[in-house]
């Protein structure tokens, strides 16, 4: 009877210690096993104000002073004349004419300056024309600022060209303009038909045609806007050099 408990104290101690080295085993079995990451759903886009990021090559402020000077060396050192358009609505790609040096000098010169990242299509007119370049966003007056809110460009108009469905023109200011020179921020794509033209013609340079995605172009100018012919939904541009 005396030996009862001593092998039951036994039986007991080696139980424990089973128990013990079951629980590392376990312990270090779950350090080693890999963990499966939760899924992620896609959120929609939120397009955010991002401050303007600064060039890499600095440029001379423009004025109306140095501005032809300037854009026709820009021209001659950036030749390119495709641009692409991306908005939340689809691509536009524009084809710049090289006979408005200026102009396509200047478009092509905001475009690698990231002017137009983040504005808008902020004009719609239906059968009429779409108009970018402008934004109620702080950043854009801080980007003109930077690169010269001051310059006009000269107009380009001796090639005869005349407004047809997908041609993109410098927009103009009518204040005190009668040199009918463009405002080197702000573009149009005209839309309507012929009929619609005489008082464009001859008074808005002409610098380019849309070859690819007039469909957004159309999708865009039926949106619906307020009064003042802005988009109750703002159309979100960004733009790339593509050749």
């Amino acid at each position: 009877m005396s030996l009862k408990y001593p092998v039951f104290s036994l039986l007991l101690l080696l139980g424990f210690w089973a128990c013990e080295d079951t629980k590392k085993g376990t312990s270090a079995e779950s350090e080693t096993t890999a963990i499966t990451p939760k899924e992620t759903v896609a959120a929609e886009p939120v397009v955010e104000e991002v401050e303007p990021k600064e060039p890499e090559e600095t440029y001379p402020l423009i004025t109306n002073e140095n501005a032809v000077e300037f854009l026709t060396q820009y021209g001659k050192d950036n030749p390119e004349t495709k641009v692409r358009i991306s908005t939340q609505h689809g691509d536009i790609e524009l084809e710049l004419y090289t006979d408005t040096p200026l102009h396509r000098a200047n478009f092509i010169y905001l475009v690698k300056q990231e002017y137009f990242d983040g504005t808008f299509f902020h004009r719609i007119v239906p059968n009429f024309i779409i108009q970018g370049g402008n934004s109620d966003n702080r950043n854009t007056p801080r980007k003109r600022n930077k690169l010269g809110k001051k310059y006009m460009i000269p107009a380009e108009l001796d090639n005869g060209r005349i407004h047809k469905r997908g041609t993109v023109s410098g927009a103009k200011e009518y204040r005190e303009n009668p040199d009918k020179n463009s405002a080197p921020f702000e573009f149009f794509i005209y839309l309507g038909p012929p009929e619609h033209t005489a008082h464009l013609n001859g008074s808005y340079t002409i610098f380019g045609q849309v070859t690819k995605g007039m469909d957004v172009v159309d999708l865009i100018s039926e949106l619906p806007h307020d009064d003042g012919d802005w988009p109750l939904q703002n159309v979100y541009i960004s733009a790339e050099v593509i050749d």
